[in-house]
């Protein structure tokens, strides 16, 4: 099919780099190896991080004049047979996909959407609601995670389907058999204020409850709360730090490789895709129990999962795998199987095709 692509919240070519960019990327690859032909149909941006009226009533007339332009494109060289909108919800609206598929009479796709009723307040009561209206007259929502599904099921009357995060695992296919020291931690993360920051200080203070351990922790990430980071961080001695700052992609295998064990508690994480990286690398996950972090982590497998906020419970689930380099690399060798079995691009590819093969009835 010729499929038109559209993240409302950071298109794919956004120069930011973010998880949201990632799976982006990753959707429209994904959709290109099952066969797809796919195309960028615009990159208007409705996010906003506060309920700003002004700033929605512009997103509005964009849209507008946006969904014009798309119109003449299809006219003059022909309407895709599909529109697919990544990650849809009330701070990001899709204000082109659902009028544009109408009008065009082809299918209206959505992957991570996500609806919270609590959030039908303010400004944001407007686009929640044009959201959620899109949503039931998609053809089919593609859930990543149970949490977002439960979400969307809320609503009543949804087409879904389930489609787990997935990553392209083949970069580190020779990661997983490294030598690595079984003290060499690593924590994957922007550096951002909000949950990004509480991760970094509830990791420290995991961390600060086991030097009696053998550990080093390298710090991959950067951004604006660098500072406050790295003031988190400074409970910890020195010498056990290393701060790699933002790492290309490319260089992540190499990264990973290096390290024995994640350590990242993950608060309000989507899922984590630093979790899949790892993973496919062999590592074992530390991470809290929150979120979308167990559609990721299966806890006593591929990982230990801790009590949200819980920095004993944290810090007692690392010393375990730092006392016993064994089950850490059997935990590891399992969490590479899960991921090339569950959660690769290959998958992903053979999963989404299916999808839309039922939705569109071809």
């Amino acid at each position: 099919m010729r499929i038109a692509f559209y993240a409302p919240l950071k298109s794919p070519r956004h120069p930011v780099p973010s998880g949201d960019r990632q799976m982006a990327r990753l959707i429209v690859r994904a959709l290109e190896k099952a066969g797809h032909q796919v195309s960028l149909a615009s990159e208007l941006r409705s996010f906003c991080t506060e309920p700003d009226a002004a700033h929605y009533a512009a997103i509005r007339r964009a849209a507008a004049a946006e969904r014009s332009r798309i119109e003449a494109l299809w006219a003059g060289h022909g309407r895709p047979d599909l529109f697919f909108a990544y990650h849809p919800y009330y701070k990001s609206p899709d204000w082109l996909g659902p009028p544009l598929a109408a009008a065009a009479g082809i299918p209206y796709v959505t992957a991570e959407a996500s609806f919270s009723a609590r959030r039908g307040v303010g400004a944001w009561r407007e686009t929640q609601a044009d959201m959620a209206a899109g949503l039931v007259g998609a053809a089919v929502n593609i859930c990543l995670t149970a949490r977002d599904r439960r979400g969307l099921e809320g609503l009543g009357g949804l087409s879904l389907a389930t489609l787990p995060p997935f990553i392209d695992a083949a970069p580190f296919a020779s990661a997983g058999d490294a030598e690595r020291d079984p003290g060499a931690l690593i924590a994957v993360a922007m550096m951002r204020p909000g949950d990004k920051l509480d991760s970094y200080r509830g990791l420290a203070e995991a961390l600060s409850r086991i030097l009696d351990r053998s550990w080093t922790l390298t710090v991959v990430g950067d951004g604006p709360a660098r500072a406050a980071v790295h003031a988190a961080l400074a409970v910890l001695p020195g010498e056990r730090l290393r701060f790699l700052g933002e790492r290309p992609p490319e260089a992540m295998p190499e990264t990973m490789a290096a390290a024995a064990l994640l350590t990242w508690p993950g608060r309000g994480e989507a899922y984590g895709l630093a979790y899949l990286e790892a993973e496919a690398a062999g590592l074992p996950v530390v991470a809290e129990r929150v979120a979308g972090v167990p559609e990721v982590v299966r806890d006593g497998s591929t990982g230990l999962l801790a009590p949200e906020g819980d920095a004993a419970a944290f810090a007692a689930a690392v010393a375990s795998l730092l006392d016993d380099p064994l089950r850490c690399r059997a935990m590891g060798a399992a969490a590479r199987r899960v991921v090339l079995a569950d959660h690769s691009l290959d998958a992903a590819a053979l999963r989404l095709d299916a999808i839309l093969a039922e939705a569109v009835g071809r």
